[in-house]
């Protein structure tokens, strides 16, 4: 080979490694904005808890769905309606925006000594279709909240009324019933339409 050709060769090589490293960029996964994804999904908990009709919630219960698990309860002033806004809005957009699978909003009460099946129902159907609402005994629902680190604490307040104290985490939960990404505090609607799609499309 001639010096002028093994410049030429020199020039090529270069030019096709530029191109498949400009390449692997172009083509490298979307990062996640605020949601935080495990490195390994962790299965849910066995545990029982109950649904607005009455019915058992379980482990398989959120199987063959991608769910958006949120602890919380129906006399919530303030944490808990905001967020279930936020998230319902959050769905909404990704409705118009053709994504599909779309994921299910869950409500597991904090705080079943109030919220009945029926109440939390009918609190959830202010937030959209397809939602879940959950309640059930306390020893089942810490069964649930210990495996995910999600804490709760009921407090006293005046004339012998009281609230609970939560974690304002939502936990994103495959279709395998394994807790696989969390968003922390400070929700905001464009974070769930960014980072969900990329979440459920790396399953």
């Amino acid at each position: 080979m001639g010096p002028k050709n093994f410049i030429v060769a020199i020039v090529m090589a270069v030019a096709l490694s530029a191109g498949i490293f400009i390449a692997s960029r172009l083509q490298a996964p979307a990062e996640t904005r605020t949601a935080f994804v495990l490195p390994t999904p962790t299965p849910l908990p066995d545990f029982t808890l109950q649904d607005s009709a009455g019915s058992a919630v379980t482990r398989d219960t959120f199987r063959d769905h991608w769910n958006l698990l949120f602890f919380g309860f129906t006399h919530c002033p303030d944490v808990c309606p905001t967020t279930l806004q936020i998230l319902s809005a959050a769905r909404r957009e990704l409705v118009a925006s053709g994504q599909r699978p779309l994921p299910r909003i869950v409500l597991v009460s904090v705080d079943p000594e109030r919220d009945t099946p029926e109440l939390i129902g009918k609190y959830m159907d202010y937030f959209g279709e397809d939602n879940l609402g959950v309640t059930g005994s306390l020893e089942e629902t810490r069964k649930l909240t210990a495996a995910l680190g999600i804490y709760f604490e009921k407090q006293p307040v005046d004339e012998g009324n009281y609230t609970v104290d939560h974690s304002a985490a939502v936990l994103v939960v495959n279709p395998d019933a394994e807790f696989q990404a969390l968003f922390g505090g400070s929700h905001q609607v464009e974070s769930f339409v960014h980072d969900l799609p990329l979440i459920m499309a790396a399953d």
